[in-house]
C-alpha cells in the first residue's frame, strides 16, 4: 500500500505510523518502506524512524537517503550521488511483500514528485511506483483550505493510472472551524480516516491504542460511522 499526499508536510509519516499500528493490532505483520529520505543532513529522525518510534511494525528500511531537504531526484542531483532506480525500489518492496502481511510504502511530497531515474534515464514519481506495483494509494490531505482542489487533482491522477485511492486526513484540528467542516462533508465519500494534529506527540503506547479509532476497516481501523465522530470530538 502506498502512502502519498496532496503536498509536502501533510502528515504522511503519522499517517503511515498510524495504518501500521492500526494493523498491526490486527495481528498483521507489518514493513515501512521510504523509497527516497531527504534532509538527513540535520540529523533529525528520518521518517521511518518516527514510523518505527510510534507503531513497531516489524521491518522499517529507508532505499535511499540524501542530505539535502529538496525532491528526491534534485537531492541526489545536487549531493552528486546515484539517483534510486526504479526497478531496484520494486524489488526491494516486493521483497518485504513476501515476507509480510502489509508493506507499507511512503512517498516523499506528492504523488508526482521526481523519486529516481528508470534504466532509461527518464525521472519516474510516485504514481509510477504505484502502477509499477499494482498497489492501492493512501492520499493524505490537509483540513483546512485548499484541500479539495488538491485532493481532487491527485485522486484524479491516480484513476489516470488505474490506482484505486481513498484519503486520510493527516492533522485534524482540536477546535475545527467552519471550513474543515464543510471540508470533511465533501471528503467523507473517499474518507479512510482523520488523524488528530499533534498525533506525532504522543507517547507510543496512547498511540497505538488509539490508531485504529482514527481509521476505518478498509485501512484495519474501528471507525465506521462518520456522524457518530464528528458528534463525538464536536
Amino acid at each position: 500500500m502506498l502512502v502519498t499526499g496532496t503536498d509536502t508536510e501533510v502528515g504522511k509519516t503519522v499517517v503511515t505510523a498510524a495504518i501500521a499500528a492500526a494493523a498491526q493490532a490486527a495481528g498483521l505483520r507489518v514493513a515501512v518502506i521510504k523509497p527516497g529520505q531527504t534532509g538527513t543532513a540535520t540529523g533529525d529522525p528520518g521518517d521511518v524512524d518516527s514510523v518505527t518510534r510510534l507503531a513497531a511494525p516489524s521491518t522499517g528500511r529507508t532505499l535511499a537517503s540524501y542530505p539535502d531537504p529538496l525532491a528526491p531526484l534534485a537531492a541526489a542531483r545536487v549531493a552528486q550521488l546515484e539517483p534510486l532506480e526504479l526497478y531496484t525500489a520494486v524489488d526491494a518492496i516486493r521483497e518485504e511483500a513476501e515476507k509480510h502481511d502489509l508493506v507499507l510504502v511512503e512517498g516523499a511530497g506528492g504523488l508526482l514528485v521526481p523519486m529516481g531515474l528508470r534504466p532509461s534515464g527518464e525521472p519516474w514519481t510516485v504514481a509510477d511506483l504505484a502502477v509499477s506495483l499494482g498497489t492501492p494509494a493512501v492520499v493524505v490531505a490537509r483540513a483546512g483550505l485548499g484541500t479539495l482542489n488538491h485532493t481532487a487533482l491527485t485522486l484524479e491522477a491516480l484513476e489516470r493510472r488505474g490506482v484505486p485511492a481513498g484519503v486520510v486526513i493527516g492533522a485534524w484540528p482540536a477546535e475545527p472551524e467552519l471550513v474543515h467542516w464543510t471540508n470533511l462533508t465533501d471528503l467523507v465519500p473517499n474518507l479512510l480516516g482523520a488523524v488528530p494534529m499533534g498525533a506525532g506527540a504522543l507517547d507510543p503506547g496512547v498511540f497505538r491504542r488509539s490508531a485504529p479509532g482514527w481509521l476505518t476497516p478498509d485501512l484495519y481501523g474501528v471507525l465506521d460511522d462518520w456522524r457518530a465522530w464528528a458528534e463525538e470530538i464536536s
